[in-house]
């Protein structure tokens, strides 16, 4: 028995047949001990591969495989890049996509199959000016109603940039990582673990926010 009820599996089914533009995959990454939802975040994976021909699923193991886990920055599990065979667009799940994220889930495929995304002209204009890496985590719960706005924006700002990798973290999995960020609501969006923006924001403050904090970490470097 699938874990999407009927008109919903039907409902994805035609999506992605209207939708995918190329192949993608989920390159999975998941470990046997010491992680609750692993199995759990697999079978999400398996179900949505399954909803069309043109999305692969890659089971990979954590502990065995960690060379290739650096190389897609997976640094925990569980944890899933989504890519084409073509390119890498530095989208990244951490932690199960349910709840409300399963949506940022199907919208980070559709996004990643197309390579391209809906965004105002001058954001795509100021996010290819990039010249440093930039690391987002869009702290969230899959309660969170307002979550998979900013989720969904950070995809589409890596997907645009390939300067930006862009991760969904969810919090209550991390614990570690919510106390370094003080996270006491979500969505807490981090920019290289320094910039915090809380709650769920509209793409232009969102995307001030970014070049404020480049521009802040530049000063840095530059000042002796």
């Amino acid at each position: 028995m699938g874990l999407l009820r009927e008109e919903d599996r039907a409902y994805l089914e035609d999506l992605f047949a209207k939708s995918l533009v190329k192949p993608v995959k989920i390159v999975y990454f998941t470990q046997a001990l010491n992680c609750q939802f692993c199995e759990d975040t697999k079978m999400i994976y398996e179900e949505v591969a399954s909803l069309h021909s043109d999305i692969h699923l890659e089971v990979h193991n954590f502990a065995e495989e960690k060379d290739l886990a650096q190389q897609y920055g997976i640094d925990k599990v569980p944890g899933a890049a989504i890519v084409t065979d073509e390119k890498d667009y530095g989208v990244r799940f951490f932690g199960i996509p349910s709840g409300y994220e399963f949506m940022s889930l199907v919208e980070a495929i559709v996004h990643v199959s197309k390579g391209t995304v809906e965004l105002e002209p001058e954001t795509i204009e100021k996010l290819k000016t990039i010249t440093r890496p930039v690391h987002i985590e869009v702290m969230v719960t899959p309660t969170c109603p307002y979550c998979p706005r900013m989720v969904m924006l950070a995809h589409k700002f890596a997907i645009v940039s390939d300067m930006i990798r862009a991760d969904m973290v969810e919090a209550t999995e991390f614990p570690e990582l919510a106390n370094k960020y003080a996270v006491y609501g979500v969505p807490k969006t981090m920019i290289n673990g320094g910039h915090g923006i809380e709650g769920a924001v509209p793409e232009h403050v969102f995307l001030d926010h970014l070049m404020a904090s480049l521009e802040e970490e530049g000063s840095k470097i530059i000042r002796p």
